[in-house]
């Protein structure tokens, strides 16, 4: 079914265009400006590192800290390929998941606060994960290999989504 749509319509859909950039500007505008400071902060760590007695307290914040910034990289990653390519690639979203799960079970088991229960759920929520990993790289290579995306009928011609 063809749905014509006014010269109204697509005024609206350009404005929410519009609004959609500067949001998602804004927001990457900010990861950049959280992973500028978090490594500011982790190279003034660096002195704590030195000079505390112990080992553990401190590199436990330093790796809790690269990993928070292994999450901001993938999402404002995610947010740079929305704009070249308007629209989500679930690898990204996937990896910054995965970075965030890994993190949390490092953490949770460094600190000796991990039941068994939740390693289980863990576990099986990075095997979802992973699939779904594995399984867009291979929609996306079988994808590239055919020659592109999902045919959509506009008018009377076809175009790649």
């Amino acid at each position: 079914m063809l749905f014509e749509t006014s010269d109204f319509s697509h005024k609206y859909i350009a404005l929410f265009n519009k609004i959609i950039a500067f949001v998602f500007g804004v927001i990457l505008l900010f990861l950049v400006l959280g992973m500028l400071i978090g490594a500011a902060k982790l190279f003034l760590n660096l002195k704590d590192m030195l000079t505390v007695g112990q080992v553990t307290g401190t590199y436990l914040n330093t790796i809790s800290d690269v990993l928070s910034l292994f999450i901001l990289v993938e999402l404002s990653r995610s947010l740079v390929d929305y704009f070249d390519h308007n629209r989500f690639r679930m690898t990204f979203i996937v990896d910054a998941g995965i970075v965030f799960v890994l993190r949390e079970i490092m953490i949770k088991l460094f600190q000796d606060k991990l039941p068994v229960e939740h390693i289980y759920a863990l576990s099986v929520l990075l095997l979802v994960l992973g699939m779904l990993r594995i399984g867009s790289e291979l929609l996306f290579e079988r994808a590239k290999v055919t020659g592109g995306g999902v045919s959509v009928r506009k008018g009377s011609d076809k175009e790649n989504v």
